[in-house]
């Protein structure tokens, strides 16, 4: 698709915030594992997105155990999982550092994953969506709990151009997976 207003094809940024951690004491913050709902709801996350015709051309991923078990576990759910770059600066970034990141991304990239951490992903969904469907931005300022995943949808000719308030918030899901 292209011609919108952004001057360029569709493109979405799919936000997941990392699924639920344990918390083992004496282990450092960015070396924290998934807890056991972590470990049900990463899955599941990615079966979401399968679901919902989001899967991405390429991932960036903080590098913290947490959110890298995120996306093992969620890109195995697909048959062909998607090249991931792991970037340290994700980690504990803010939505202006976020964004930074997200622009690096390359042109041919139509649907961008981004797996991290709060506040600075709900900051960034919120940053970056001038509108969003039903009542997406009201459940962001609410809460962007563990597993959440938000869809930004933008008409731009690279990731470059993507600015504040230039995407619309299409989706908000939580994913769970079921208990045994």
């Amino acid at each position: 698709m292209t011609g919108r207003a952004g001057g360029g094809p569709m493109r979405r940024l799919v936000v997941l915030r990392h699924a639920k951690s344990a918390w083992p004491e004496g282990t450092p913050d960015h070396e924290r594992p998934l807890g056991p709902r972590g470990l049900r709801d990463a899955p599941a996350a990615g079966r979401a997105l399968a679901a919902a015709d989001c899967l991405p051309d390429l991932a960036l991923c903080s590098t913290a155990v947490r959110a890298r078990r995120t996306w093992e576990l969620a890109s195995a759910q697909w048959g062909t999982p998607p090249p991931v770059r792991y970037d340290e600066r994700l980690y504990a970034a803010d939505a202006p550092a976020l964004l930074d990141a997200v622009r690096q991304a390359p042109a041919h990239v139509g649907t961008l994953l981004l797996v991290g951490h709060n506040p600075g992903l709900a900051n960034l969904v919120l940053d970056l969506a001038g509108d969003g469907l039903d009542d997406t931005l009201e459940r962001v300022r609410a809460k962007f709990p563990t597993a959440a995943i938000a869809v930004l949808s933008w008409y731009g000719p690279s990731w470059q151009a993507l600015t504040p308030g230039a995407a619309l918030l299409t989706a908000v899901t939580v994913a769970r997976g079921a208990k045994r």
